[in-house]
């Protein structure tokens, strides 16, 4: 896990144990094998980059589009952010390429430990999820997204305690920068609610649960990319679809009680019928918004698994300005003087801690040159 790998470590999993295997080049060709897994590496990290890039702008807009329109059910906000995970079942039968490779034998963990992991990872799904939606429900699209910035901050400080992760002047210096333009935010509101119904009480509540599901989803890479490295010790596609899949359907248990004990359910068909924009684009906007945010989920992931956990939040917060973008031109949100300035950090702020990489990157192939 870190920077694009010299040699590719692929996993197949037999019985009860799992297999690592090493490609060996043969026949003097030492050079081509690792350019190939070079260029493998960085078209995966691509592929995943979109999919976060992309799903993320676009569900929260159809998330805010939701309340807006007359949506009105936090749990049924909340449950289509992970309901959608049966598309992701038929990745699962999708059998490894078999190659011939030395094969070191690494012991598959039990299942205890697996549930136990999984359930873990729904719970905090589930609750990072409600605290999204309310913080979407009571703030303007602008206001949320740079508000999420703050995740990369949070994630820095848990993967400094949980994956050994270093600080350097240019991450503080991100973290700093990322910390002002999101008080910015809550030290300065012109305008607390952008359609004259959300009041200042309700603009606080929105603002420090957004701020608490950042902190919370920070955390839970950080714990995802430490289970990994600790229980896992492989990576493939195989099992980012497994652990998209299960702590999906996880989280999705949880949300399900919630729905039905809160008694939100008995108002949906009311919901609907009432839904401005009509029955088939209110049916259409879950769908989209599931669809969105279990792609968002695999994205994220796989990111972990090729990169690290706080990469993974990096190309999150990079597509944070997409959706107040996009929020003004469709939504017609406000994007005050306060608002530019507090994304301008944002950005400054990712800029730093993506140069701090790009040295690393710099670093790690000098050394490997010099071991070659």
């Amino acid at each position: 896990m870190g920077d694009s790998p010299a040699i590719e470590l692929t996993l197949v999993q037999a019985g009860e144990e799992v297999k690592r295997e090493e490609i060996i080049p043969q026949n003097g060709s030492q050079l081509k094998g690792p350019t190939l897994v070079h260029y493998k590496w960085w078209i995966q990290m691509i592929i995943y980059s979109i999919l976060v890039l992309s799903t993320q702008a676009i569900g929260t807009l159809l998330g805010r589009i939701y309340f807006e329109k007359g949506g009105n059910s936090k749990w049924l906000a909340t449950l289509v952010q992970t309901i959608a995970f049966p598309i992701l079942i038929p990745f699962l039968f999708i059998k490894p390429k078999k190659t011939n490779k030395n094969i070191e034998i690494i012991k598959k963990p039990s299942f205890i430990i697996v549930t136990s992991l999984y359930t873990i990872l729904g719970l905090f799904i589930a609750g990072n999820c409600m605290l999204y939606t309310i913080g979407l429900q009571y703030l303007p699209v602008t206001t949320y997204s740079l508000i999420c910035a703050s995740q990369l901050g949070f994630n820095a400080i848990f993967s400094y305690f949980l994956n050994k992760q270093k600080f350097t002047p240019y991450i503080v210096n991100s973290l700093v920068i990322l910390t002002i333009s999101s008080t910015l935010l809550v030290l300065h509101n012109d305008d607390p609610s952008e359609n004259n119904e959300t009041s200042r009480q309700k603009y606080i509540f929105g603002f420090l649960s957004t701020l608490a599901a950042s902190a919370g989803y920070a955390l839970m890479l950080s714990i995802t990319q430490l289970a990994l490295q600790k229980i896992f010790k492989r990576e493939s596609f195989r099992l980012i679809i497994e652990m998209s899949t299960y702590q999906s359907i996880s989280a999705t248990m949880v949300l399900l009680l919630g729905l039905f004990a809160s008694g939100e359910w008995k108002k949906l068909v009311k919901e609907m019928n009432e839904y401005e924009l009509g029955k088939i684009s209110y049916v259409l906007n879950l769908v989209g918004t599931s669809i969105c945010w279990q792609f968002y989920t695999v994205g994220s992931v796989g990111l972990i698994f090729k990169v690290s956990s706080l990469f993974s939040n990096v190309i999150s917060i990079l597509g944070l300005p997409v959706a107040p973008v996009l929020a003004v031109i469709f939504l017609h949100d406000k994007l005050s003087g306060i608002k530019v300035m507090s994304m301008v950090l944002a950005i400054w702020g990712f800029v730093s801690y993506m140069y701090q990489h790009y040295l690393d990157d710099l670093k790690d192939k000098a050394e490997k040159r010099g071991e070659n």
